[in-house]
């Protein structure tokens, strides 16, 4: 398996961002991705879908797009939409027919921001996702980088010192988006895990001050979502473009945190008796599994089953568990970094079945 590193929820101009397609592309390049999906609100870009080249690095540039109802007030339901041709917004009022079209499309929906809280310091509402009645989407945004500033924001003055340190926002998942993952998990669903930087690089002003919020070149090097392929990629944009979106499909997937120590490198499988899982696998407790952890860095290892932690290692780097118990199997690392223990890696689930 080919592991690359993709970042996910972001916007231009044609919706709310501030940076072009080229421009966030070869931003993506310089800080070493393999491909990026911009995703305006209630937009379909057509033509920017290419590679694009940035000195002696490339970058795929994908289109997708974040649907919600524009009408709704406050907003609600908002949907990551990938791999789509055609424009979808005006089945925004009624998520689960929103998503079943998306399906018959060929295309992957996500759960954009679950839990998304309001930030009155700064007039932003909750637009939190609210109809978990619905059925057949393919993942959840499990960590949004933007939404976790925006709950940082307890005053103005949370406000600007997050604006100029924002190295010390990040913490992890909401936990209530993990509780609500495991939730689903552990129903029978098997639900995708990405991570989203909702990358605007917007300007803030409060009284004299200026700043940008936050440049895609930071969020690039923050939270990403690393995906494995069957083969490398070939340069060719569609061949690519299907690979990549059915690794994201299958789960085959983790999300990390790049900023504190690369996590490039972090593997979680599963041996059987006669056959290996990956992320978004499903394996037989038949004779036992041995699940196998990998880290990039010795560190705080927990693995859970069906939202419980059944191990943690302090410190290793190599992490082995062994079962015969079904359930559904993920990974969370977390790391040290300026004085505080941070989320690092949270891995797809492996499906241990009986």
């Amino acid at each position: 398996m080919q592991e690359i590193t993709i970042n996910l929820h972001m916007h231009t101009p044609y919706s709310d961002g501030t940076g072009s397609h080229q421009e966030i592309a070869q931003a993506a390049a310089r800080c070493g991705l393999d491909a990026v999906i911009v995703t305006d609100h209630n937009v379909l870009v057509s033509g920017p879908e290419k590679y694009y080249v940035d000195g002696e690095s490339r970058t795929l540039l994908l289109v997708g797009e974040e649907i919600h109802d524009p009408t709704r007030q406050p907003q609600k339901n908002h949907l990551l939409v990938f791999g789509h041709d055609r424009e979808l917004q005006p089945f925004s009022d009624d998520p689960q027919r929103l998503v079943d079209i998306v399906r018959q499309s060929g295309g992957l929906s996500f759960v954009a921001h679950p839990v998304d809280p309001a930030a009155p310091a700064v007039n932003e509402p909750d637009i939190s996702w609210v109809d978990w009645r619905v059925q057949g989407f393919t993942g959840i945004e499990l960590w949004n980088g933007f939404s976790e500033f925006k709950a940082r924001l307890k005053s103005k003055l949370h406000a600007i010192y997050y604006a100029y340190n924002p190295r010390r926002i990040a913490r992890g998942p909401f936990k209530e988006t993990l509780q609500k993952w495991d939730e689903l998990l552990k129903a029978g669903r098997q639900v995708v895990g990405i991570g989203g930087s909702d990358a605007h690089a917007m300007l803030g002003r409060m009284g004299p001050l200026r700043r940008t919020l936050f440049p895609y070149e930071f969020h690039f090097r923050s939270i990403n979502t690393h995906l494995f392929l069957p083969t490398p990629l070939t340069g060719e944009i569609m061949e690519d473009r299907r690979m990549l979106l059915d690794s994201l499909e299958r789960g085959h997937a983790f999300i990390g945190y790049d900023l504190p120590y690369p996590t490039a490198g972090f593997r979680f499988a599963a041996q059987g008796k006669d056959a290996t899982a990956w992320m978004g696998d499903e394996i037989s407790a038949f004779y036992g599994v041995t699940l196998q952890v990998r880290l990039p860095l010795p560190t705080e290892c927990r693995l859970l089953k069906d939202g419980q932690v059944v191990k943690t290692w302090l410190q290793r780097q190599n992490c082995t568990f062994i079962t015969s118990e079904p359930g559904v199997y993920r990974v969370e690392a977390y790391i040290k970094y300026l004085g505080r223990r941070r989320g690092w890696i949270f891995s797809n689930p492996i499906y241990v079945n009986a």
